[in-house]
């Protein structure tokens, strides 16, 4: 049998290194880290999520926020009193009416027989329903009614949108004359680098030649030279050329839009809110698509 094997000395067990224990605070530590990276992008998918896109107007120190779809039909309610060669006052007029009407949205629904941006009703003349739902009819139609009127370019945009609408409501246009003007006063390149919007990256994009067809329907806009992915607008004048810039930021959503410049001025789509950057502007817009 083998022999008992003494066991350590005590001059054995001092002299033996002990393993070193990893401080308590380690793994907390790496514990924190998981968690506070997990809440970080957490927190930033959350917020990605639940911030709609929302495009901002300044103006005359007023600021308006309004969803994309309300923007692109106020750029064509705008772009078509270019087109007319009315004066941005028209614009006013007719935005403080599509406001109050249908928070310029194209509604399919409304009292009676009421549809549109304007609300306007088949059985008053203003149309057929197809024709109604269609924007371009609709705002000509408000225009057409808008121009018998002498003296509205000064009027009292109450008292004329009234004569024009005939609503069961008169004094409710009163309360979006802000709205009306900041739009007008932008969307007709009065107030340069006034619209920015926030939008979702870029999923579809129509061809230049779409943007063209729809840039010369709505604002009569003719000079343009279509790209394979771009469009190139020479403007006859730098305000023309901030409407055209403003009017494809309005329906960048539309178009598929992810960057628009006027001169050296650009208003990029992956930049959300920080709107457009600085430089010299023109009368040359360019307008990328996808």
């Amino acid at each position: 049998m083998p022999k008992n094997r003494p066991g350590p000395t005590l001059a054995d067990s001092r002299g033996r290194p002990r393993a070193r224990r990893r401080p308590r605070w380690v793994p907390i530590l790496l514990v924190l880290a998981v968690v506070g990276t997990a809440a970080w992008f957490g927190a930033r998918f959350l917020i990605q999520s639940v911030v709609n896109p929302q495009c901002t107007i300044r103006a005359g120190g007023i600021t308006e926020t309004f969803d994309p779809d309300q923007t692109a039909n106020a750029a064509l309610v705008a772009a078509l009193s270019i087109k007319r060669e009315m004066p941005p006052r028209a614009a006013t007029i007719a935005l403080t009416t599509a406001f109050q009407e249908s928070k310029i949205r194209n509604l399919r629904y409304g009292d009676r027989d009421s549809l549109g941006l304007f609300q306007q009703r088949p059985s008053q003349g203003w149309g057929t329903k197809e024709q109604i739902l269609d924007p371009v009819h609709a705002t000509n139609a408000f225009y057409d009614a808008l121009e018998k009127y002498q003296g509205y370019e000064t009027a009292d945009i109450t008292k004329i949108a009234q004569r024009v609408q005939k609503s069961g409501f008169p004094e409710a246009y009163r309360d979006h004359e802000g709205q009306g003007r900041v739009l007008a006063s932008t969307l007709t390149g009065h107030s340069p680098a006034g619209l920015t919007c926030r939008l979702d990256a870029v999923r579809t994009s129509v061809t230049p030649q779409r943007v063209a067809a729809d840039l010369s329907q709505q604002m009569g806009v003719t000079s343009v030279r279509p790209g394979e992915s771009t469009l190139t607008v020479t403007a006859p004048d730098r305000t023309t050329a901030w409407a055209v810039a403003q009017w494809a930021v309005a329906r960048a959503e539309i178009y598929g839009a992810s960057t628009v410049s006027v001169g050296e001025r650009v208003w990029d789509r992956a930049a959300g809110d920080e709107g457009w950057s600085a430089g010299p502007d023109g009368t040359t817009v360019t307008i990328h698509l996808g």
